[in-house]
C-alpha cells in the first residue's frame, strides 16, 4: 500500500499544477453579474487541450487512489472509532467526603 500512497500524494501534486496552470474563461468581474456576451451557463466551450485531457485523466487517477486507500484503511484497522483505541486514564480509588464540622449553635443567655 505504500506504493498507493505514493502515487496518491504525486497525483494530488500534478493536480494542483494542472489546475493552476488551466486559464479561466470569461474570469472577469463583468461575467459575475452577467455581463458576457454569450448566453451560455459557462462562456463558450473550446476544444479540449492537452491540459484539460490531462486533467481530466489525473482526477480520474485521483479518485482511484483515493477510494483505495479508504478501503484498505478501512479493512486494516478493526472498530469504528479512534476512541475505542484510547487508553482511560489511570484514576484513584473515590474517597468517601469526610463530614463538614458540625458548628452546635451558641448557647443562649
Amino acid at each position: 500500500m505504500h506504493l498507493v500512497t505514493i502515487v496518491h500524494v504525486i497525483v494530488c501534486l500534478f493536480l494542483i499544477i494542472v489546475v493552476l496552470l488551466q486559464s479561466g474563461t470569461s474570469g472577469d468581474i463583468a461575467a459575475a453579474f452577467g455581463g458576457q456576451g454569450s448566453q451560455t451557463a459557462f462562456g463558450p466551450r473550446a476544444g479540449a487541450t492537452l491540459l484539460t485531457k490531462a486533467t481530466a485523466w489525473v482526477t480520474v487517477i485521483f479518485i482511484l487512489t483515493s477510494l483505495t486507500l479508504t478501503i484498505y484503511d478501512a479493512h486494516k484497522a478493526p472498530g469504528g472509532s479512534v476512541l475505542e483505541k484510547v487508553k482511560p486514564a489511570a484514576t484513584q480509588p473515590a474517597q468517601p467526603p469526610s463530614p463538614a464540622p458540625s458548628q452546635s449553635p451558641a448557647p443562649q443567655k
